[in-house]
């Protein structure tokens, strides 16, 4: 008998056919609750929604809304690995293949086939340049056109000819390039106090100038001529600004290539490279910002 009272007791809890409950409500109050419950949900989705809406008006698609805070462009080099190191064997072509084929696949790009669109690419000059004007980021212009950089400019380092990249020859290239940053104009060194002085020849109009040296005082000597390969030795300012993937999908940053021809072999040798401007700093925190170490490594046994 007691077990048929509970039984009684969680049925008539869902369904009380006696005074037409369902879970100890009627269907009037069900109707309530519910109605209550998609109102007040609606409004708080409408608040949301129109919050995002609102926010959304203030915003470009094409410029970003704020740059206040926005650092200094990072200088990249191909190829990398995780722990900035290359290093590779004279008599083994797969321990530098991964470097070549890195190399391939980032001056794909950069191939004059590539750039004869007229429609999309334009020559730029031949020499550096002052910044190349195309209006405002919000002008009715439209899609801009991007500046040709043939890789040939790139010499020995542009794969045409050695599709090694010096490897095989112990005579390595690396490419630098400085990262993209949406309307940024990187403005060139206005005097020398702050670049170093075997770095001060390469400073001319219109070139952010890129120069590479030992990281430490050990190798001094030990790390030999560094050839730097592109238009001027560093990143011609024509090529700037960028106006983003909507408006600039085709361009092109303009590289450096580094040639290292005379790197003492079978030795650890570690190189930093740093871009020279006036609105260009560095940070202890950020080891890309600006600049980069790298360590290079040929063996010969």
């Amino acid at each position: 008998m007691p077990a048929n009272k509970d039984d009684g007791g969680w049925k008539k809890l869902l369904w009380d056919s006696d005074k037409g409950e369902l879970l100890g409500r009627t269907g009037g109050s069900w109707f309530k609750i519910t109605l209550f419950y998609i109102i007040f949900y609606g409004c708080l989705a409408g608040i949301f929604i129109g919050t995002i809406q609102a926010m959304l008006l203030t915003l470009s698609n094409y410029k970003p809304t704020w740059q206040d805070r926005v650092a200094p462009p990072g200088l990249s080099h191909t190829p990398r690995s995780d722990k900035g190191e290359v290093s590779f064997s004279l008599n083994d072509i797969e321990t530098f293949l991964p470097y070549t084929k890195a190399l391939k696949d980032f001056l794909v790009k950069y191939d004059e086939e590539v750039q004869r669109d007229q429609m999309k690419f334009e020559d730029c000059g031949e020499d550096p340049a002052d910044y190349k004007n195309r209006g405002d980021l919000e002008s009715d212009v439209g899609v801009r056109k991007a500046c040709r950089f043939p890789r040939s400019l790139l010499g020995p380092c542009s794969g045409i000819e050695d599709r090694e990249f010096g490897f095989k020859e112990g005579k390595p290239c690396i490419i630098v390039k400085l990262n993209r940053i949406v309307n940024f104009r990187p403005r060139p060194p206005t005097s020398n106090t702050s670049i170093p002085e075997d770095a001060q020849p390469k400073v001319q109009p219109n070139v952010i100038p890129l120069y590479c040296t030992n990281k430490r005082e050990e190798d001094a000597g030990k790390i030999g001529e560094i050839k730097y390969h592109g238009f001027g030795g560093g990143f011609p300012l024509q090529y700037y600004p960028y106006y983003g993937k909507l408006l600039h999908p085709q361009y092109l940053q303009p590289l450096v290539a580094l040639q290292f021809t005379n790197l003492t072999l079978n030795t650890e040798l570690r190189i930093e490279c740093k871009v020279y401007g006036d609105n260009i700093d560095y940070n202890e925190k950020d080891r890309y910002q600006g600049r980069f170490d790298i360590k290079i490594q040929v063996n010969s046994l």
